[in-house]
């Protein structure tokens, strides 16, 4: 049995949030070989790699499964995890029949909400096991924290996410980084006068009363925020050196023969060059991305709506009631079920 000791190399989780505008999506491509889900085109100003703009949930999580099958990056970079929860949650809506998520049965929505981002969250778990790095981003607001043992309140940044989605998002990285921007107040000695200087970008590693922020690589309380400032620590966390005790002691495994230090090959995956399905305007977006992304034929989508018992035979496409459209799409696996097992053997 051996037994290592020393930093191991571990692929990094990693969430960033902070004010409007302050360069978190620059700041997130800045990441070893990234390529983006951009929930909210704020990658289109960036030379950078990245997926079609999810227009549904079932897509977005197609988009995770195809960086594990595929390993087209280095790092994973999900932009942003607000603008992610909010397409959970038109996706529970559609499935459930919700107006709203709201707090009504004593909050079964919002648990309902956390458990579909917590099945995210073990997904992107899954890419770090791969060895490839998971970037997530998230704006910032102000909630008022009262503590119970002491008097008065104050205001606290904290990621812009449900009560219930917010700790599961912290607890799952291993480092949560906070962007602000630092002003300076200057007082004139003659008037007494106080006027606000600077705007400095600043990014905050640890945990304080009025923000949330940790890491696991030493760094500095506070930063500027640029990534250069955390590369070093960032790569020796995901490049290091391990010993190994063996028989003959306790080495470095850059001792070790040459042949045991082969890098192993990702296995590759053969992806069948098909031709994207026209499909028709009357088809709605979030289903016609779905389609496309599987390879899916109109002819087939309506196949799979009268095999599956949803209209009749002779009901043309313009007759597909939105309803039912978004029932596919909040149902999608069922769907492709029905199409490999069914309708394309």
């Amino acid at each position: 049995m051996n037994i290592t000791n020393g930093i191991v190399q571990k692929a990094q989780k990693t969430v960033i949030y902070g004010v409007e505008g302050i360069g978190k999506t620059t700041f997130a491509s800045q990441f070893p070989d990234p390529i983006f889900i951009d929930t909210e085109d704020s990658t289109l100003y960036l030379n950078v790699k990245r997926f079609d703009k999810p227009t549904s949930w079932t897509m977005l999580l197609q988009q995770i499964e195809y960086v594990k099958a595929n390993r087209p990056c280095k790092t994973l970079v999900i932009d942003t995890m607000d603008w992610a929860e909010e397409i959970c949650k038109q996706h529970l809506m559609q499935a459930n029949g919700w107006s709203a998520i709201d707090s009504s049965n004593y909050g079964t929505r919002y648990v309902a909400l956390a458990k579909e981002i917590g099945n995210m969250l073990n997904k992107l778990s899954e890419v770090i096991d791969l060895g490839i790095n998971v970037v997530v981003t998230a704006h910032a607001w102000l909630r008022k924290k009262e503590e119970p043992d002491e008097m008065g309140a104050y205001d606290r940044y904290e990621l812009k996410l449900e009560k219930k989605t917010a700790p599961l998002v912290k607890e799952w990285a291993d480092m949560v980084l906070f962007a602000n921007y630092k002003t300076t107040i200057l007082t004139d000695e003659k008037t007494n006068s106080k006027k606000a200087t600077g705007g400095q970008r600043v990014m905050y590693t640890t945990h304080k009363p009025t923000w949330d922020a940790k890491n696991r690589l030493g760094l500095a309380d506070e930063l500027p925020f640029e990534y250069v400032q955390i590369a070093d620590a960032f790569n020796k966390a995901t490049t290091s050196v391990v010993s190994v005790e063996t028989d003959s002691g306790i080495q470095s495994i850059n001792d070790l023969p040459e042949t045991n230090l082969q890098p192993i090959e990702p296995p590759q995956t053969d992806i069948p060059e098909l031709n994207e399905p026209d499909i028709s305007d009357q088809i709605p977006a979030n289903m016609a991305d779905l389609m496309k992304l599987n390879k899916v034929t109109p002819e087939e989508i309506m196949q799979i709506i009268y095999q599956g018992g949803f209209m009749t035979a002779d009901t043309p496409i313009e007759n597909i009631p939105n309803d039912l459209w978004g029932y596919l799409v909040t149902n999608w696996d069922k769907a492709m079920g029905l199409l490999n097992n069914q309708i394309r053997k």
